[in-house]
């Protein structure tokens, strides 16, 4: 699970880990989209980690870290796009997303969501929350996905390395030199600019519904935030 901000690389996660065979909800607003998936990218775990971390004992945790420069203008942007859908009463987004949203950015309370000293608040609030609380903990890792390697590093925290298929030098060791066994493998660069329907258009087998139906249902957790 990643407990990021939004605009931080979570349809380019989401997309690589499909192509690693895994089942991917890139959103989950039911308790059956939570157990379909081996990861889950977006909302609400960006507010919910904490009672996702007590229900999923087990789960590794990966906070998608990004430059607040390069964060800013595209969390602005994303906000002038859906805000009308966040509206409380009138918006159409799931209602978990919306709480999710105001949770973090505390959308319903403040005259100008997309303020900059609104929103750097907001960032850097929620990344000093995410590393205390994960913080000595070895099922969490904080990952900038523009770094070389990055693919690399989160197969290889999850457990699904890529070994190269070529021998080492038998001055080598693999034990010494773990790194040598693994390619450096990057992430793909989706959902760039102003498209953010990505993850919508990307077509796999894979992919959970947000809104998958199971024994219960469309039932969320009825855990309540903190």
């Amino acid at each position: 699970m990643t407990p990021p901000k939004p605009c931080t690389g979570t349809t380019s996660v989401s997309v690589a880990l499909l192509e690693q065979g895994l089942t991917v909800a890139h959103q989950a607003f039911t308790k059956q989209a939570f157990m379909l998936a081996d990861s889950v990218s977006d909302a609400p775990c960006f507010s919910d980690y904490q009672q996702l971390d007590r229900l999923f004992p087990n789960a590794k945790f990966v906070y998608l870290d990004r430059p607040l420069d390069k964060w800013l203008p595209s969390m602005q942007m994303l906000l002038g796009r859906m805000m009308v859908h966040l509206d409380k009463d009138n918006g159409r987004f799931h209602p978990v997303m919306k709480r999710s949203f105001n949770h973090c950015f505390d959308i319903w309370q403040v005259e100008d969501v997309a303020d900059e000293a609104h929103l750097t608040a907001c960032y850097q609030r929620h990344q000093q929350q995410v590393f205390n609380y994960f913080a000595g903990r070895d099922d969490f890792i904080a990952l900038d996905i523009s770094v070389d390697g990055s693919l690399t590093r989160l197969l290889q925290f999850i457990g699904l390395p890529h070994s190269i298929d070529l021998p080492l030098p038998q001055s080598l060791s693999q034990a010494n030199f773990p790194q040598l066994s693994f390619p450096q493998l990057n992430f793909p660069q989706l959902n760039m600019g102003r498209n953010v329907a990505s993850w919508d258009e990307y077509k796999h087998p894979n992919k959970i519904s947000a809104n998958a139906s199971g024994p219960d249902k469309r039932k969320f957790f009825d855990y309540r935030l903190d």
